[in-house]
């Protein structure tokens, strides 16, 4: 569950629902990668643009009665920081198999293990570009917190076998990601949903 990932990686999370252009519901949060994760339900919101502590939120679903309403707590808009990506107009780049971001996240969380300390992976591990994608005169790398980011989401259609989570082998070899861009945003569709990284100064995402 997307609220329950979110709340899992961090206890402070706050969670954006907002109506899209075609009816649906997208769900946001910012990830404690500096990564913003989001996923597209079917619903209804009011207002259409709405921010609530995962932690409420999750409460709520649980909740939830047979109508369907979910009490998403207090609204907390302003403990939102920054803008969203935009709907549409992404550029696609290419297609990366799922497996290799699989293997990619196992090397990074032995990496982190080994390295890491109580406030998480080390900086230079997640700002490591681990893949590149080039279509015609554009080129863009794909960092490790993208990686990271999808998998603890479960963006992908994952192996829930613990330690055996990101084997790459659990999903097969046909499942892909897409790699898409704007000028000031990379977003990587998953089966599960997307994952976006502000490209240019990182820290302007959460602004």
């Amino acid at each position: 569950m997307f609220t329950e990932r979110a709340q899992r990686l961090d206890d402070a999370a706050v969670v954006r629902v907002r109506v899209r252009s075609d009816g649906q519901l997208s769900a946001w949060v910012a990830t404690n990668f500096d990564v913003l994760a989001t996923r597209v339900v079917q619903g209804t919101v009011r207002p259409d643009d709405l921010s609530a502590g995962a932690d409420a939120l999750l409460r709520g679903l649980r909740a939830a009665d047979r109508s369907g309403f979910v009490d998403p707590g207090y609204a907390m808009d302003s403990a939102w920081r920054g803008v969203l990506p935009p709907e549409s107009g992404f550029a696609h780049l290419d297609d990366v198999p799922a497996r290799v971001m699989l293997d990619l996240a196992q090397r990074g969380v032995a990496l982190a293990r080994e390295h890491g300390s109580g406030q998480g992976p080390p900086v230079s591990l997640l700002d490591q570009e681990v893949i590149s994608v080039t279509a015609d005169d554009v080129t863009v790398g794909i960092p490790m917190r993208c990686v990271f980011a999808l998998t603890a989401m479960r963006f992908l259609p994952q192996s829930g076998n613990g330690d055996n989570e990101l084997a790459p082998e659990s999903v097969t070899a046909d499942e892909i990601v897409r790699v898409r861009v704007l000028p000031a945003w990379l977003r990587i569709d998953a089966r599960f949903g997307s994952v976006y990284r502000r490209r240019g100064d990182p820290a302007l995402v959460l602004r």
